[in-house]
Formats: C-alpha cells, structure tokens, sequence
C-alpha cells in the first residue's frame, strides 16, 4: 500500500462511505483514480464489503455481554471451535492467551437471551466456566479501527517505502 491507499482507507473510515465523490472531496484523489485504487484494495482482500453500519440499539440488539470462557480440552482450539461460533448471538469470539481461552461479544435483545446464551456455550463439553460482564454503556465502538488513528501515523507505520 502506498500513500494514496491509506489516504482513502482513512477517508473510507472517517466518512464511513466508499462514494468516490465523497472520498474525493475528502482527498483530492482524481475520482478514475479512487475506482481503480478501491478496485485494487477488493482484490488484494484490504477491502471486504460494501456493508451499512447499523445501530445495535435503534434494532433492539442493546445489550452487550462480553464473555470469557475457560475451557479443557487435548489437541487443537480448532476441533471445536466450531461449536462457540454456532452459538446463535455470538457477533465476535477470540482466541486468547492467558487464564482466559476465548472471549467472546454478543449484542442481544433482554436478559433471557444473555441466559439462553450462557446457557448454550455451558452445554459444550470443553467449556469449563464462564465469565460475563454487562456493558453498561459503550465509550467506543469502532468497526473502522482505521478512524481511531491519525493519517500521519498510518502513512508512518504502514506505507510502503
């Protein structure tokens, strides 16, 4: 990636659009040169959709629960896995380091649906014990981690020389 692309990564991030004409406005990229730069970062797998944000709470979702699971199991986290991402309401699951195997994000409607989730990753054999923690309101929550860093750093730290 060179200068041009983290520009219009940034400008994507900030704006939260991949309109040509916004980015643009944004950048002073000519626009025949910001649709064949987007056209590169699809290809080359930087960009991954044209996906809307949407408002977790204005659809009912309000309730976040941030989870962590202790687990016992032999061999590979990869030979069942599987079964914490069929979870239904499981948005994010990370494998992790530590005293803690897997945390794991959920944004549900009420308290009934945090128990049914507590109680569906209980039931998998390899889950030991669980951890929740209620969010109780969200300082920030990015999905474009790109907008939390000033262009000058990412030029920096990630334009090819």
């Amino acid at each position: 990636m060179d200068e041009r692309d983290i520009r219009l990564l940034k400008a994507i991030s900030d704006l939260g659009t991949g309109s040509p004409e916004r980015l643009h406005e944004e950048t002073d990229i000519p626009v025949s040169t910001i649709h064949y730069r987007l056209n590169n970062l699809r290809e080359a797998g930087i960009i991954e959709n044209d996906l809307y944000d949407i408002d977790l709470d204005a659809v009912g979702l309000g309730v976040t629960v941030i989870i962590e699971l202790l687990t016992d199991y032999n061999g590979s986290h990869h030979d069942f896995e599987h079964k914490i991402l069929d979870v239904e309401g499981v948005s994010q699951a990370y494998f992790t380091m530590g005293e803690t195997d897997f945390v794991v994000i959920a944004h549900l409607p009420d308290q009934e649906m945090v128990e049914r989730l507590i109680t569906d990753l209980e039931t998998i054999e390899e889950i030991r014990r669980t951890n929740s923690t209620f969010v109780v309101s969200s300082l920030r929550h990015s999905t474009r981690a790109l907008e939390n860093y000033e262009l000058e750093t990412l030029l920096e730290e990630l334009a090819d020389e």
